[in-house]
């Protein structure tokens, strides 16, 4: 059966829409200055209309993207960073495999155990991790009380050694700082469902800028374009 088609009767063609959403959710450009860029080339697109095609198309190009991604490794960090939504700080939970490569991610109020479960179990059962042998976390004990509560509920597959140590959680910090430079241009999220609308895309556009999507090598940037045309059948 087809994918439907994401773009039917939309305002502008597909192209413009698919370019503009792209570049929000890969560069660290405000809607504002995305609305610049497009007016450079004739194209006549309110920053309000960008931020909304981000919002809409964002979780389908994420659906899209999930099932040719190719397998971690079987060591996990996890760790988290703040963001702000609506003025008040949030959390972003993030875990990476031993080689840096993203994995998934959650967004939530708080550090509370209930975030955490969420979090492991969106991990776990993900079709592109395998269970972990060992999986590195922070030092908050949030983590260990929701790991330690999925596997008696056996509600997950049963992960490995679980480690507490700061140390080797080095390798995700530079991931935080990533998607950090991204959320700077537009000062934070109004929501937490339109934090994680835009945070979908942003991890899409990770995962296939380090080469986790089969088919496409990391830094081949017009392999990228390609790939991302021929989920929306535009034109790349």
């Amino acid at each position: 059966m087809s994918q439907p088609r994401p773009f039917k009767w939309r305002h502008f063609a597909p192209d413009i829409i698919w370019l503009g959403g792209r570049w929000y959710v890969r560069y660290a450009l405000s809607s504002r200055a995305l609305e610049e860029l497009m007016l450079e080339r004739g194209l006549h697109v309110d920053h309000t209309t960008i931020y909304r095609w981000v919002q809409r198309d964002a979780p389908e190009l994420e659906r899209r993207c999930r099932p040719p991604l190719k397998a971690m490794t079987a060591s996990w960090r996890v760790d988290a960073t703040s963001v702000k939504v609506n003025g008040p700080w949030r959390y972003r939970d993030r875990a990476v495999d031993s080689a840096g490569n993203p994995l998934e991610f959650l967004l939530s109020p708080t550090r509370a155990t209930q975030a955490a479960k969420r979090f492991f179990s969106k991990a776990l059962i993900a079709a592109h991790t395998v269970t972990p042998r060992g999986i590195t976390v922070e030092q908050n004990a949030a983590s260990p009380k929701a790991l330690k509560a999925l596997t008696a509920s056996r509600a997950v597959p049963l992960p490995g050694e679980l480690r507490q140590v700061k140390s080797l959680n080095n390798r995700i910090a530079p991931e935080h700082r990533f998607i950090k430079r991204l959320v700077k241009p537009g000062l934070g999220f109004v929501s937490l469902e339109t934090g994680w609308r835009t945070l979908q895309g942003y991890e899409v556009l990770s995962l296939l800028r380090k080469g986790q999507v089969q088919g496409v090598a990391k830094g081949d940037l017009r392999g990228q374009v390609i790939f991302f045309a021929s989920l929306f059948g535009v034109a790349a």
